[in-house]
């Protein structure tokens, strides 16, 4: 088993559970409770769901106009693209 198959299981619930909670943070608001804070949902996509948070917003449209949330998922979805294709490029 190498490194990468290594983490496929971890960051594959991570990104569940990220898009569990901008659901959760949906349906919140829809009923006018208690909010799921930002920088819960953006630090879920900062250590890994970044791929579930993006999923979230399209699928279930939620936070896809708030400002500065949408930017700030952005940079750590770009992040992440860079830090994949920086570490794909050094496998080869």
């Amino acid at each position: 088993m190498n490194k990468f198959s290594v983490l496929l299981l971890p960051l594959a619930l991570l990104n569940a559970w990220t898009m569990f909670r901008f659901r959760q943070d949906k349906k919140r608001a829809e009923a006018d409770a208690r909010r799921i804070p930002e920088a819960h949902l953006l630090t879920l996509a900062l250590i890994g769901g970044s791929p579930g948070a993006l999923l979230a917003r399209h699928l279930f449209r939620h936070k896809t106009r708030k400002e500065p949330f949408s930017t700030r998922l952005r940079l750590i979805a770009i992040l992440h693209a860079g830090l994949i294709a920086t570490y794909s490029a050094n496998l080869f």
